[in-house]
């Protein structure tokens, strides 16, 4: 049934339309028909925005949605410990189901928060049935989800092309091995399978010494002709200004996720940097067991991490309009266009905790939190309506996800109140 968005402040992220004081969204099939004041839609459904901030839904470019059962427990860790406890200690007790259900609700968590597109970037395919609950879970999830394929091992071409055939189109993503933790041969040889099927590729770089290639990984990826418009640099601390500037050459795009970075001790964040080397950053959450999985949290410490060279208007393109860019879905999502998908988040804007809303993008980057988001449209169905998800049985997933934490910590001989402290890896960032 075609649906009118009714009276809301609209903050289109669309320049040509602007931010309307009061306006309507029209969704026809899915889509977003009109924009505009008092729009007539008779026989639509009247969703009553009065009172509410109607905005993009938000665009997670990089999550590693799996580990959503130890929630906060890397809150003090740094990076060495990080890797230590989850991929050394904790990750390899994950069976299937534990991966199922740490992606089902890490993915049902950030629909809640208003995240309509997710990139899953899954790091724990260290067997294909691992690789294949992820997916599920993500199909059983509401919301646009990309399964972003963490690469790992010696031969992986056999899995990415069955794993391939199963996700076509835009639903798959190749997460890279390297080029900071493998070789540059491997870097080429990753890249070549990703072009070969069509995949966008993602990859974590940040640091500027101790890996193979030293501080100039991006500079020998460009020297090989591997960089491109369907290239994603997650983190990008450290990366020198030549070396941005050869990824904006090339089209590519910035994944920053500001409270990890921060928090794990990264080099300063480059939002600002790239900005001015042409590149539009995108935003992610990273990981739950350090940070919190909303955007609002990422624009507000992006924000005041590089304050004057951001503006909040830049902060929440990055949630928005950007990191559609960032996934290949400008098209399709990140704006209220006529055209796009009605991906629309509607926002309490009578909350005390907002309320009088004046400049409707400097408060919702200044002080929206996950509490105010009121309904989600994903393609224009109804996901959340009036702060309640629709659908998920979550009591009894929520039952079955503390089972399987329980049991992925016993089996891993640690508890899960925060006492455990697990001992720095040798890592050189």
């Amino acid at each position: 049934m075609d649906k009118l968005v009714r009276g809301g402040v609209v903050v289109s992220m669309d320049p040509a339309v602007g931010t309307l004081a009061r306006g309507d969204v029209l969704i026809e099939d899915g889509r977003i028909a009109a924009i505009g004041p008092d729009l007539d839609a008779a026989g639509a459904e009247v969703v009553d925005a009065r009172g509410k901030l109607v905005i993009p839904g938000f665009v997670d470019t990089h999550r590693h949605t799996w580990q959503t059962a130890f929630r906060g427990l890397g809150a003090d860790w740094t990076f060495g410990q990080y890797r230590v406890a989850v991929h050394g200690t904790l990750g390899p007790h994950y069976r299937p189901e534990d991966v199922y259900l740490g992606n089902l609700l890490g993915r049902i968590e950030a629909l809640n928060s208003g995240v309509t597109t997710l990139l899953d970037w899954f790091h724990r395919a260290d067997r294909p049935e691992n690789a294949d609950a992820a997916i599920q879970a993500l199909r059983d999830a509401p919301g646009r989800s990309i399964f972003c394929y963490g690469a790992a091992g010696p031969d992986i071409a056999p899995e990415i092309r069955r794993v391939r055939a199963l996700l076509p189109g835009e639903d798959m993503a190749l997460g890279l091995r390297g080029p900071v933790m493998s070789t540059m041969d491997e870097t080429a040889a990753d890249v070549a399978l990703a072009r070969e099927l069509g995949l966008r590729v993602s990859m974590h770089v940040h640091g500027t010494g101790g890996w193979p290639h030293g501080d100039r990984p991006i500079a020998e990826m460009h020297e090989r002709g591997l960089l491109d418009d369907r290239t994603t640099v997650v983190h990008g601390n450290g990366l020198s200004d030549d070396q941005l500037a050869m990824l904006a050459d090339a089209g590519g795009s910035v994944s920053v996720s500001p409270d990890v970075e921060l928090k794990m001790g990264f080099e300063p964040l480059i939002a600002g940097r790239a900005l001015a080397a042409g590149i539009r950053p995108s935003l992610s959450a990273d990981d739950c067991p350090s940070a919190g999985g909303d955007l609002f949290s990422a624009m507000r410490t992006a924000l005041a991490a590089e304050r004057g060279a951001l503006t909040t208007r830049d902060v929440l393109a990055f949630a928005t309009v950007d990191g559609a860019a960032t996934c290949g879905l400008g098209a399709r999502t990140g704006s209220i266009t006529v055209g796009k998908d009605a991906d629309l988040v509607l926002l309490d804007a009578e909350d005390p905790a907002v309320f009088p809303v004046g400049d409707a993008i400097g408060t919702i980057v200044s002080a929206g939190h996950p509490g105010l988001v009121d309904s989600v449209f994903v393609a224009g169905e109804a996901v959340k309506r009036h702060g309640k998800l629709l659908g998920p049985d979550l009591p009894a997933l929520r039952a079955r996800l503390l089972e399987s934490r329980d049991r992925i910590a016993a089996a891993a001989g640690i508890p899960v109140d925060g006492s455990w402290q697990p001992q720095e890896a040798d890592v050189t960032r």
